[in-house]
């Protein structure tokens, strides 16, 4: 304890002083501590592990988002009905839909890349995609998912909460409140942006919402200091740090009342932020991989080094028991995206040129390290594009009918489900909401959609609202 800190201040001011602050803000309230899953109350502990509604396929989430929506009949879904269209408007029996920026009259865009069949499946994938073209027998292509809106920031929310208003807990967090942490000294739900500027949505997207604070994401960055305000002051010794720390806990449970939440996942972020200041850089420190796994994930190239980083971190972290890992491709408006309103191509090649690598050491990765079996890996975006051409090369937001994929954690390998019409606009075969979505990969982790629920406002509330169907046939 600090001799010099006098008993006038306010206890505010006391706990700021002893702890430097100690990353409470920065973990956003997260708590930890690892606990066996057991039929007894959490009490003080909010994320103490919890047994899942039944038998979970997948005990852990890497969910890699794709800011801007990408081309589904450029990446996943091979439509050579568009070349015989070139040139002219959709005919009138697709409803010509209006998206953002067309009126919906505007002409066929075919599409330039090549479709080949991949691994024992026979999957077909665009030649934008050659690394992760050698992993088609671990993907689960949903081909004909539909969102509801054509703009970004409400279609973001949409896919990371169920709705598109934010306010609402994101997937992730709905994950934590379910499950639990099987970290004990690392937060649950890990949240990693581009270095240039998180994704038009904002905080929202790993907002825990109405849930308690505790389950909101923890924004990690790179480098040796991950989380912000983490490391204690310099004139703070590890021993004086520890016994701030258990004066705070005693104080705290003088003063608690009972059943405070709040105040147990503040007690408890404040343990966890002691125990991650040992143990979050080394689970962000590189240097301890082989020179072989850096290059499987694209370290040494330009291209792929920042976004085979974030995977190799992710990767690193659920080893280490993250519950829930987010990792996003492309940032805000300002920040390079999948958003191909000019050119398609030159977006895609570009952008695939990113991530088709990083992904594919990903899954190749989780494999060999016999991870990939209870790790459910999700590849998704807001919506996709339009078949019909936005000046010439570029293709606007279509939310009618766009590809999303599953790898692993019991998702069901070399397979493509459902169907879009011949022009790639609207799902018409096992069409998929985001509450479909939502609701299939809750019950691979073991959580019923249904049973997830949260009071609030007199209403119990869950992810689904009041959708969602598991997709079964997406299903090992």
């Amino acid at each position: 304890m600090h001799t010099h800190v006098p008993f006038a201040r306010s206890r505010r001011e006391f706990l700021f002083q002893s702890g430097g602050g100690l990353g409470g803000i920065a973990l956003n309230w997260l708590a930890a501590r690892d606990a066996r899953a057991s039929d007894a109350p959490v009490g003080r502990n909010p994320l103490a592990a919890k047994k899942p509604h039944h038998a979970p396929k997948a005990k852990r989430v890497i969910f890699m988002f794709m800011v801007g929506g990408p081309s589904q009949m450029d990446l996943f879904d091979p439509k050579p009905a568009l070349a015989k269209w070139a040139g002219k408007p959709l005919p009138e029996s697709t409803g010509r839909p209006k998206s953002q920026f067309t009126s919906g009259g505007e002409v066929v865009l075919p599409s330039t890349r090549t479709f080949k069949k991949h691994g024992q499946s026979g999957l077909e994938l665009s030649d934008l995609l050659p690394h992760l073209a050698t992993c088609a027998d671990d993907l689960c292509l949903l081909r004909a998912c539909w969102s509801t809106s054509t703009i970004h920031a409400p279609a973001l929310y949409e896919l990371h909460s169920g709705r598109t208003l934010m306010g609402f807990p994101s997937l992730g967090s709905w994950v934590t409140y379910g499950l639990g942490s099987e970290s004990e000294n690392l937060p649950a739900y890990c949240v990693m942006p581009q270095p240039e500027g998180v994704p038009e949505g904002g905080a929202p997207c790993w907002s825990a919402g109405f849930l308690p604070a505790v389950y909101q994401g923890t924004l990690l960055r790179r480098g040796p200091n991950p989380v912000q305000n983490l490391k204690p002051p310099a004139d703070v010794g590890a021993d004086e740090n520890r016994r701030s720390f258990d004066l705070v806990a005693k104080l705290n449970a003088l003063h608690a009342p009972p059943g405070d939440s709040e105040l147990d996942a503040r007690a408890a972020s404040y343990e966890l932020a002691f125990r991650m200041q040992r143990h979050a850089p080394d689970a962000v420190d590189l240097s301890k991989e082989t020179a072989e796994t850096k290059a499987l994930y694209g370290l040494d190239d330009a291209k792929t080094a920042d976004f085979g980083t974030r995977l190799l971190l992710a990767r690193r972290l659920l080893e280490r028991g993250v519950r829930f890992v987010t990792v996003y491709s492309g940032g805000g408006p300002l920040v390079t995206q999948w958003d191909a309103h000019d050119d398609v191509n030159a977006n895609h090649e570009k952008m695939c040129g990113h991530v088709d690598k990083p992904i594919a050491a990903l899954l190749t990765d989780l494999k060999r390290r016999g991870m990939l079996k209870d790790t459910l890996v999700v590849w998704c975006s807001e919506f996709g594009r339009t078949p019909n051409s936005q000046g010439g090369k570029g293709r606007d937001h279509n939310p009618l009918g766009y590809t999303m994929w599953l790898a692993g954690g019991g998702a069901k390998g070399g397979t493509a489900v459902g169907a879009t019409d011949e022009f790639g606009l609207k799902g018409v075969d096992h069409v998929a909401s985001v509450n479909d979505f939502h609701a299939t990969i809750l019950h691979l982790l073991g959580l019923d959609h249904e049973q997830l629920t949260f009071r609030h406002s007199g209403r119990d509330e869950r992810l689904t609202d009041v959708g969602g169907l598991v997709l079964d046939a997406a299903l090992e």
